[in-house]
């Protein structure tokens, strides 16, 4: 099975998070709790869809990823840009993804 993490939107500004060990929505992709096995991803799904009913994210979705040297990397281009922020300058405080980090 591939390694999964939760992922979300937070509804108050939009900025991608992700659920850490402690059941809160952070924003490093670094910092998410990693599901091993399908029981885990049951539960990343549950309280994902408690999560959105209580109008905590939107946009909540179980992704892969892959640990290499410690490092989470999304499998998806998608989800790259998500976790290391635009492709492109954006805006004062949002810097440029790294492009090793998501080249594909």
């Amino acid at each position: 099975m591939v390694d999964k993490v939760l992922t979300a939107n937070r509804l108050t500004d939009g900025i991608a998070v992700w659920l850490n060990a402690n059941g809160e929505w952070v924003t490093s992709l670094q910092e998410a709790l990693v599901a091993r096995h399908t029981e885990a991803v049951d539960a990343l799904e549950a309280i994902g869809k408690k999560s959105y009913a209580d109008n905590q994210v939107v946009d909540v979705a179980v992704i892969e990823v892959q640990e290499s040297n410690g490092v989470l990397w999304p499998l998806r281009l998608r989800e790259r840009i998500r976790a290391q922020g635009p492709t492109m300058e954006y805006a004062p405080g949002y810097q440029p993804a790294d492009p090793a980090f998501i080249a594909v």
